[in-house]
């Protein structure tokens, strides 16, 4: 299945507005002074989103707000060389989807899907072993982010425990938790795996704002 295509809001940069690649994103972001961009799987996501404040999607000031200033001492915030993922379910269609973005770039480092017939758990967890297998082949050490408590129980205990069937529409997502499970069983990794804190620190980059 072809790459869908990723458009990237640019905020602050050198030039403004919604960009259809990385790279002429990038031309405007790199080495430029506390660039604010981020990136979408629409078009029509990413103008939505160029038309308001940039705080609605990094950093969200009204999530950030429902925590006491100590409490947001104490969680500190998160470190910007580091992956993030996160994984979607349309519960119209059924599909599924994840993704990982480096956090310091926002780059878009990989997206699989949509996949039919799965849930969300199920991809949060394939995000991560993804992201893992990522950072061997790259030989990054760097921490993964995610926001789901329950896949990282998954990854602690090397095994996708989901309930839901297997069918003849998701027969190819099982064979990628099986794949999954084989590599969390025949690979270490050195890379921290931590939780996204989403109250402190607004919405998960990787997230593919359908909330």
């Amino acid at each position: 299945m072809a790459k869908q295509p990723k458009f990237y809001v640019v905020w602050h940069g050198r030039e403004t507005g919604v960009f259809d690649s990385w790279e002429a994103c990038k031309d405007q972001t790199d080495g430029f002074p506390s660039p604010i961009f981020k990136s979408f799987s629409s078009r029509e996501a990413a103008e939505t989103a160029y038309s308001s404040d940039s705080t609605y999607y990094i950093g969200k000031r009204s999530l950030a707000n429902k925590l006491p200033e100590e409490k947001l001492k104490q969680i500190g915030t998160p470190i910007g060389e580091s992956i993030a993922v996160d994984g979607a379910w349309n519960n119209i269609t059924g599909l599924v989807e994840y993704q990982g973005v480096h956090l310091n770039t926002g780059e878009n480092l990989f997206h699989v899907g949509p996949l039919e017939d799965g849930t969300n758990n199920i991809v949060e967890f394939l995000a991560i072993v993804h992201a893992l297998a990522l950072c061997k082949q790259w030989h990054w050490k760097i921490p993964i982010y995610s926001d789901s408590k329950i896949a990282l129980g998954w990854i602690r205990d090397k095994k996708a425990k989901t309930n839901h069937p297997p069918s003849e529409k998701n027969k190819k997502l099982f064979e990628m938790l099986e794949r999954a499970e084989k590599w969390l069983d025949n690979n270490i990794y050195e890379n921290p795996l931590l939780k996204w804190e989403t109250k402190a620190w607004g919405e998960n980059p990787a997230d593919f704002g359908r909330k």
